[in-house]
């Protein structure tokens, strides 16, 4: 008892040294004062797109964007390689240099007003494919009710049933199926979105005579999307090269689903100009939703993904389209099946980062951006 009362005082000082512990003038410190300010290297600091502010926005509702990244970690219904569920953390890894302003945009994501934030992962299952699904929708519809919080406002109140902005939200993959969960929560805000979907491949296989457990995989989601009137019959595919084992009747299928397909090939026989232009006639002025497969690109340049298909288009072939499509009224985007395993050197995650970037710069911007122009301008 004795040694409790003397001990009393001690604790008491202890406790009032906290609460008047002299607080440091940084400013005035050596390194402040020869260096500035302790920034992050672009390899160097806590992992976020691009050193964005991270929070964890589905238990934090002070959490305000505009614009919100948020990581689907979900493979369970690939078809060749898994892996993908590893793909936002390397999508990040590869975004490090990334807040620059660039030459072909002519600015930086970070200049044009809306507020950006990482929101980090969703913590999905994997081990229930239909549980993982529906913590997709909503996580997804979760965000897409907070309040829009920026110095700018995006078109969607025109769009919206409710008349309200709503939050935008870059999706990172994981394999292509969480597009379908996104799609469910985008038509309780919007209805039917038009889709314009970069891939290899499809993704419309048909699920008709398919048990529940078999029908939803990362080849047939806009399949199950279209039966469930999630999209306009104003899609459209780039980029399309993957081999067909029913034929022409899978073409038929894909255009009953709602799409209209450009191939790899048309980039060699139109330009790249005839791309954008089809693609922004087809979709129009409603609202878009941009779902973008890395496997689009060919495998030399991005070989990290589940259904490698050779001959695909080079990665500033489609950084070109995408900017060429700012100013359409985008709801929403995703970059998806990058599965670093594979990868070499991390040009794929790169690659995927540098597109993120696009979709943030695009989804900003009023019309596509001028050329750059240099020398060539000059009489």
């Amino acid at each position: 008892m004795f040694a409790l009362f003397l001990a009393l005082p001690l604790v008491a000082a202890h406790g009032q040294h906290h609460q008047h512990a002299p607080v440091a003038d940084v400013a005035s410190e050596e390194w402040s004062k020869k260096y500035g300010d302790q920034h992050d290297l672009a390899y160097t600091g806590p992992l976020s797109f691009m050193h964005l502010p991270y929070a964890k926005c589905l238990e934090d509702a002070s959490s305000a964007f505009d614009i919100a990244i948020l990581g689907f970690p979900f493979d369970t219904t690939t078809s060749y390689r898994a892996g993908a569920r590893l793909g936002p953390q390397a999508i990040r890894l590869g975004s490090g240099g990334g807040r620059q302003h660039t030459l072909s945009w002519g600015s930086s994501p970070f200049d044009l007003g809306a507020r950006l934030m990482d929101c980090g992962d969703v913590p999905l299952t994997p081990m229930d494919n239909a549980k993982a699904i529906d913590q997709m929708e909503v996580a997804y519809s979760t965000l897409l009710e907070r309040p829009v919080q920026g110095e700018t406002e995006s078109s969607t109140a025109a769009m919206a049933k409710d008349g309200k902005e709503h939050p935008r939200i870059v999706t990172l993959g994981g394999d292509h199926t969480i597009v379908l969960p996104i799609l469910r929560s985008l038509y309780k805000v919007y209805g039917p979105v038009s889709v314009i979907h970069f891939d290899a491949h499809f993704d419309t296989s048909n699920t008709g005579g398919r048990t529940d457990q078999e029908r939803i995989s990362h080849g047939s989601y806009f399949d199950i999307a279209a039966r469930e009137h999630l999209m306009t019959n104003t899609s459209i595919h780039g980029g399309i090269r993957q081999k067909m084992g029913q034929g022409k009747d899978m073409v038929d299928h894909d255009e009953a689903v709602g799409f209209a397909v450009i191939s790899t090939e048309d980039i060699d026989d139109y330009g790249i100009q005839n791309i954008i232009k089809k693609i922004r006639d087809r979709v129009g002025t409603g609202p878009v939703y941009f779902s973008l497969d890395i496997d689009v690109i060919d495998p030399g340049m991005a070989p990290a993904t589940g259904t490698p298909e050779a001959g695909g288009w080079t990665t500033r072939e489609v950084r070109r389209i995408i900017r060429g499509l700012a100013g359409l009224n985008f709801v929403g985007c995703d970059v998806v099946e990058v599965a670093p395993a594979y990868d070499r050197a991390e040009i794929t995650s790169r690659a995927a980062a540098g597109i993120v970037s696009d979709f943030l710069q695009m989804m900003q911007a009023d019309e596509p951006p001028k050329p750059h122009g240099g020398p060539f301008l000059e009489d």
